[in-house]
């Protein structure tokens, strides 16, 4: 029987303007053999944490899974959000990942957020305002999983890449499988074979 994966997250987790396939969770069970079976995501491009929290309330799980991933915070920062109230949700968000991977904190994965601000869509912004929010949203969700005794594999340097405008989507914001298979195989290397 093969293993179950879940995936949580936002546009980052749900592959936007990628076909199936090219988003980080595929290539991350591709890493991880034929054991696992295909990703279970939920996800929707947009999502804050609150959001998040809202859709798995509405949702039933079938059973206990063997892994299972949280990448979410973008949103919060892009709309404004306070760093009180995404601390205050993602902490729930991270609690209910624990207990949907059968109350085994080494069963799940925190993805940092990548910094947003260095593709071309933020370039009329404040690219080093962005990336400094991002950097404090990401202490925020690092604090809590190191407390929660989970894996954290940090991604957002390599967002930050001198590349990045080459490993992005039509829309100039959103990343191509090839940026989504580096932070699979980040988050293999860190996790998977230590």
């Amino acid at each position: 029987m093969n293993k179950k994966y879940l995936a949580l997250g936002d546009s980052y987790t749900i592959g936007e303007g990628l076909e199936k396939g090219q988003r980080f969770p595929d290539y991350l069970v591709h890493l991880l053999g034929t054991v696992y079976a295909e990703p279970e995501i939920v996800a929707v491009t947009g999502w804050t944490t609150g959001e998040l929290l809202e859709a798995i309330s509405n949702r039933s799980f079938q059973a206990n899974f063997d892994l299972v991933t949280l990448l979410i915070g973008v949103n919060n920062q892009y709309r404004g959000q306070t760093l009180e109230q995404y601390a205050d949700e993602f902490s729930t968000l991270l609690e209910l990942a624990v207990g949907f991977a059968g109350s085994k904190p080494h069963h799940v994965i925190v993805v940092s957020i990548p910094d947003w601000g260095r593709t071309p869509f933020a370039m009329d912004r404040d690219p080093e305002k962005i990336g400094l929010e991002i950097d404090q949203f990401n202490k925020v969700n690092h604090e809590i999983s190191a407390q929660s005794g989970v894996h954290y594999v940090d991604i957002t340097g390599l967002s930050r890449a001198q590349n990045v405008d080459v490993m992005l989507v039509s829309d100039k914001l959103h990343y191509s499988g090839s940026m989504y298979e580096l932070w699979a195989g980040k988050i293999y290397r860190e996790v998977f074979t230590k």
